[in-house]
């Protein structure tokens, strides 16, 4: 099943621990918050197999859970 994801940006505090764990996914814009590169943090684009469990890890270490996964599209 495929696995989607997006950063709350109302909630991310910008530590960098997303970054560290799983960089081919995640990056901090210009005011420092943390984004799903894929797809803008649109939350539409499935993440890669292969990167799945860098993004769980990712999830799990985000001290304001701001990671959101769904096994579907999240849109607004």
């Amino acid at each position: 099943m495929a696995l989607y994801a997006k950063v709350d940006v109302d909630t991310c505090i910008g530590c960098g621990n997303c970054e560290g764990i799983a960089p081919d996914i995640f990056d901090l814009d210009e005011e420092g918050l943390a984004y799903i590169k894929l797809d803008d943090n649109q939350g539409v684009t499935p993440i890669p197999e292969d990167q799945e469990e860098d993004l769980r890890e990712a999830a799990e270490e985000c001290p304001t859970s701001s990671i959101v996964l769904q096994g579907h599209p999240l849109n607004d």
